[in-house]
């Protein structure tokens, strides 16, 4: 027999070998589910907003027909640049266009907000008011023409439409019952027709009573002089005459910097979201229209306001 196949004798000098005891499971089942549970927490972390949101939308009985999306819980800015100036800009600059009205007494230069992708755009109505030419330049540097889709003067918004337009980027319209006192907010337009500017501030005050001139030529003429659009606060008259025909609407008041050629741009926050369109400013009595600038007092029509409107505003509205 070789020695590779004898039997394999055991020298009874080795000790025995231990009994296998195989670990108690009890330490496996308490990891799984705790890991489990940590996973769910963070999971319900993340989409608790959006669940929220979604009960809202569920139980809304308004059947306006105009989405409302949220100012608070759409993220239009990237992950990587969230709650900044520069990713709120990146992110809402292509939504933003530099208009340019002609009328029979001169030129207007003002700002607005895509808000579909084939070229609707809101502005104020002071800023095409009267034109019978408006020409719109879009954040890339082409140029449409326009026309005028609906009026409010009450509310100081109007509705253009570009001619011949596709794939633009639509803002994302949020939801100023949401904005409160101190956030943080960025106003893009075009000022002084400098396209594309943006200035950043806080919300200051809400729910302010705002006076504006219904008056289409004399706004025309005061916003050609450059001191912006003439509004009335408390009693008081600021960057010219509003005239004998006015509206009031309720405002956001930001410190923001907002200048001639802002109206009807953006007001956004730090997620993206459109809460407002701009549409005065103050300037100090007395201030030569010419010299008036920003003093940290700027005010927008809530977007609220603004999505109310939209149906009529299609619907081909000139009030």
């Amino acid at each position: 027999m070789s020695e590779y196949s004898r039997p394999h004798q055991v020298n009874p000098e080795w000790p025995p070998p231990p009994v296998y005891a195989p670990p108690a499971p009890a330490h496996k089942r308490t990891r799984g589910p705790a890991r489990l549970l940590v996973a769910v927490a963070i999971v319900a972390a993340a989409v608790g907003g959006t669940t929220a949101y979604g009960v809202q939308e569920l139980t809304g009985g308004s059947g306006s027909g105009v989405a409302a999306s949220s100012a608070t819980e759409t993220d239009v800015v990237p992950a990587s640049m969230k709650g900044t100036v520069a990713g709120v800009a990146k992110s809402v600059s292509p939504s933003i266009v530099e208009i340019k009205a002609a009328s029979s007494s001169g030129s207007a230069t003002g700002s607005g907000v895509i808000v579909t992708e084939d070229g609707e755009v809101v502005t104020n109505n002071h800023v095409v008011a009267g034109a019978s030419q408006i020409q719109v330049r879009t954040h890339d540097g082409k140029t449409y023409s326009a026309r005028v889709v609906g009026t409010d003067s009450s509310k100081d918004l109007a509705l253009i439409k570009l001619e011949d337009a596709s794939g633009l980027k639509a803002a994302t319209l949020g939801d100023s019952e949401g904005v409160q006192v101190g956030d943080q907010v960025v106003a893009i337009g075009s000022p002084e027709g400098l396209t594309g500017t943006v200035t950043s501030g806080i919300v200051s005050a809400l729910d302010r009573d705002v006076t504006v001139s219904k008056d289409e030529s004399q706004g025309q003429q005061q916003w050609q002089r450059g001191g912006g659009w003439p509004f009335e606060y408390g009693g008081q008259e600021f960057n010219g005459d509003t005239g004998g025909s006015t509206t009031t609407y309720k405002a956001i008041q930001t410190d923001a910097s907002l200048n001639p050629g802002n109206s009807g741009g953006a007001l956004i926050d730090m997620n993206g979201n459109i809460i407002g369109i701009n549409s005065a400013m103050y300037a100090p009595s007395g201030a030569e229209s010419s010299t008036a600038g920003s003093v940290g007092l700027g005010f927008a029509i809530p977007v609220n306001t603004v999505k109310a409107d939209l149906p009529d505003l299609r619907a081909g509205a000139t009030n």
